[in-house]
Formats: C-alpha cells, structure tokens, sequence
C-alpha cells in the first residue's frame, strides 16, 4: 500500500508548460486511512485554477506496475489525480504556438493532482499495484471527440521523457508507439471566438480590429439570425471558447409597433437566453453588448449594480437579455450608449444635414458621451485578453457629459460649418406631434471606474470624433 504524505496546505503551482498547473492536496489520515478534497472548485480557482467546468469522471484502473499509456492531447482541459497507487506522469505541449514541444513530468500520488490544458499531450506510467488513475474531463467523449485527438510517439527521443520503469517489457499499446514524433505532429490549433452580427456598427468594428486572426469567425444574418434559434442549432461549438454577441435589435421607435415589439423580444431576449443557455452547456465564454436604455436615465451616473429601470420596448428586451446573459457562469456584459461607427448613426446624419446646408433643431435635455464601435471593440478585446472578472462593464469614451446638440454643433465645427445653424431644443418640443415615439432616458452617463481599474484607457470622445470626421472625408 502507497505511504501517502500527509500535508496541510492547499498550493497551486505553475510550470514550464503555459497553463499547466500541479495542486498539492491536503490529505487527512489516521489509522483507518486518508481523507482529501480532490476537487474544491472555490478554493482551488482563488488560487489560481481555471474554472473549467468538469462534465464527465473517467477512471482508469492499472493492474500491474509499468502499464504505460499515451501520449494524448484530447479536445478538452482534465483535472488528473490517483485515488490509489502512484504513476509517472508525463505531459508535452502539442497546441500550436511558441511553447509547441514543452515537456513536464512528475509523480502523482493521492497528494498531487495536475491540471492538463486542451491541446497538451497526457501520458502515464503506473508505479504501483492496482493504481486508480482518476480524470475529470469538460467534454463529453465522443467519436466525433476522439477524430480531434493529437497524438505523440511515446517513445519520441525529442521529448526525452525519463520513464522510470523503461519501456521495454512493460505493458503497453502499439498504437502508442506507431503514433508520430513531434516533428511530425500537427499542432492542435487553439479554440476560436464567434462574433454574430457582422453587419452592425460594432460588428465591423470588431472585424476591422481582428483582420489578423485566425482564430476569429464573424458571422451575418445569414449564418446566424438570433430571431430564428434552428440558425443556432448548426453551429459547432466544441470548436469554439468565446461568443461575442455583436447582434441587436435597434429600431427605437419601431420596437413600439406589433411587428416590432415582436422583432425586439425576439432578437434582444430570447435570443441572448439560447446563447446563455449554449455557453453554459459547453463552457464558453459569452460576451453581450448592452444599453443605456435599460435604464430611466434618472441617475445622474449609471453604475454597473444599479436596478433596471427600461422605459420602453427596446429597453425592455435588451434589459431582458442582460437578466438571462448574468445567469451564465463565464460573461461579460459590455452597457454602452450613443454607438458610432461605420453604418447609419447621429453623427453620420449631422454630417449629411451640415453639407447640405440644413439647419436643424437637435435635442438638448438628454445627457451622454459618445461610444464609438472601434473603443467597444477594443475594451472588449482588452478584457478577454486580460481575462478580467466576469461581470457587467460599462463602456463608452470618456470625456465630459454633453447633449445632442452639442455633439451636433461640435460635428459642425469639424466639418467647416458654423456651429450657430444647430438650434437646441427640449425634448417636448423636438417630439411635439410626432406618433409612435419610443420614451429615451434623459442621462445615459455611465460610471467607467470599474473598466478603468481593469487597466483600459478609454480615448476622449471628441479627439475619436475628429478622426471619426476626418475618415469619412477621405
């Protein structure tokens, strides 16, 4: 029977291998034998283990000492520890990038468990009698799983594991043996991040920001139409680790009529509810653009805690998505206002009345800051690059509160007109006989400290607009 140690102290340590993570486990004994805490999921991810969400238990038992198997890199993380018994255990680095062909290896008894990233090959030699190799797995195996599989030669010299009992006369598989060796293998390429809504402001923003990548698919209406789910149902998800809903419903005022109120629900409710329900189901990150509307605009300054408040239809569904995007484990909700970007916005339609020689009457009771698409991008690229902790976000530019108007007159500015031809007006008089009009909150200012303590910067919201001017002039 393996002596096993006894230990107090819960550690987490890191190794040559990125990702890769050796836990020293605390393991209570006595006379009647030992008792640890396999997997702890708080204690573990304070410190430091990532919260992979395990779906499926393996165990592996091994009769004989030297039983030898691997080495694998499966399409999921494992969390892997021995319940009785001690092994070898083995990993290499077989996912594409700098650290392709990193080695590690290291004893496993009841008091160490590792952490084993997708993409990293696993590979074990029993040293005992009767070892019970234990894994826990976030992914369900499946044929389809196992074609995915990346595969090391055992015995490859370029990884030079110093197997302890050898590998001559000891129990193992051809095939392990007849796999190739790493200059041979194809690296196993790293999860991809979906972005819906190609089309949008943001949508083109984000697909500008990420030309370069090709871990990246940006998708339109007609891959994915959050207002019909069978569109979702043919997406492969195991390929993918993060969502970027860039999709939405936006006609204000049309979401007041029948047609509307239906289109909205159906876009900024439900359809956010599936892709919550989809990332909980397969541990996927879901990133979701929120609103300024979800709130009444009463509160001088919007916090990320403070209680909804929608004063109409469009700010209804997308407050309604926001509830069901919070209920999945790994988010982030990204609440916005006055977006700018390459489509159809405020700023655009300024521009076109100021050329055109228009003086308009611009609305000067509702308070804001802009929001351009590429600043969203951005700060959603930074918090999934930083890996931030999940939550809400508010995100805009920053610089000082304004009204329409001023924003109008500063567009004036820019384009060589006079400011003078923009004539304020209350939001009474700017509505006054006109049916069919949603209700706007008279604030959208929000409070951008919590984005700012995660590191992000956000650019003064006229220096972007000038560029913004000066871009569509070329």
């Amino acid at each position: 029977m393996t002596e096993v140690p006894t230990r107090k102290t819960l550690s987490v340590r890191d190794t040559p291998i990125p990702g890769f993570k050796v836990i020293d486990l605390p393991v209570h004994g006595d006379n009647r034998g030992w008792f640890k805490e396999n997997w702890q999921r708080q204690k573990m991810t304070d410190l430091g283990l990532p919260d992979f969400g395990p779906v499926q238990n393996n165990i592996s038992f091994n009769a004989s000492p030297g039983v030898t198997r691997g080495i694998h890199a499966e399409p999921w993380d494992k969390y892997v520890s021995v319940a009785t018994g001690r092994v070898f255990g083995a990993w290499v680095d077989l996912r594409e990038g700098k650290s392709f062909g990193a080695t590690y290896w290291c004893e496993i008894d009841p008091s160490v468990a590792v952490f084993v990233p997708r993409g990293v090959g696993n590979a074990f030699q029993a040293l005992d009698e009767n070892t019970a190799y234990t894994y826990l797995v976030n992914d369900h195996w499946s044929a389809e799983a196992q074609s995915n599989y990346t595969f090391l030669n055992v015995a490859d010299d370029t990884a030079s594991i110093p197997w302890p009992l050898g590998l001559e006369n000891v129990e193992l598989s051809q095939k392990d043996l007849a796999h190739p060796r790493l200059e041979d293998v194809t690296p196993m390429k790293p999860l991809k991040t979906l972005v819906i809504g190609a089309t949008g402001q943001l949508g083109r923003a984000l697909t500008e920001l990420w030309a370069d990548r090709e871990d990246v698919d940006i998708v339109g209406r007609d891959i994915i139409d959050l207002a019909h789910p069978e569109t979702l149902a043919a997406i492969k998800w195991s390929t993918y680790s993060t969502i970027v809903n860039a999709a939405a419903y936006t006609a204000v005022d049309e979401a007041e009529t029948t047609s509307g109120r239906a289109q909205a629900w159906a876009v900024n409710a439900a359809g956010p509810a599936r892709l919550a329900r989809i990332a909980s189901e397969h541990n996927l990150t879901l990133v979701h653009v929120s609103t300024d509307y979800v709130f009444d605009g009463t509160e001088t300054s919007h916090t990320e805690e403070e209680p909804f408040t929608p004063l109409g239809v469009y700010g209804q569904s997308k407050a309604a998505g926001d509830y069901s995007v919070g209920t999945t484990k790994k988010h982030y909700i990204l609440r916005t206002s006055w977006v700018i970007g390459d489509g159809n916005n405020f700023v655009k339609t300024m521009e076109s009345l100021a050329d055109r020689g228009v003086r308009p009457s611009v609305v000067a009771d509702q308070f804001g800051r802009l929001s351009f698409a590429s600043e969203i991008a951005r700060a959603i690229n930074h918090l999934l690059g930083v890996r931030a902790r999940y939550g809400t976000y508010n995100v805009t530019n920053s610089g000082k509160t304004v009204s329409w108007s001023e924003v109008a007159k500063r567009v004036f500015e820019l384009t060589g007109h006079s400011a003078e031809r923009v004539t304020p007006v209350s939001s009474a008089e700017f509505f006054a006989g006109k049916h069919g009009v949603a209700p706007r909150p008279t604030n959208s200012v929000m409070d951008l400290a919590k984005l700012l303590a995660t590191g992000f910067t956000p650019i003064g919201q006229f220096e972007m607009l000038k560029a913004y001017l000066s871009s569509t002039n070329v």
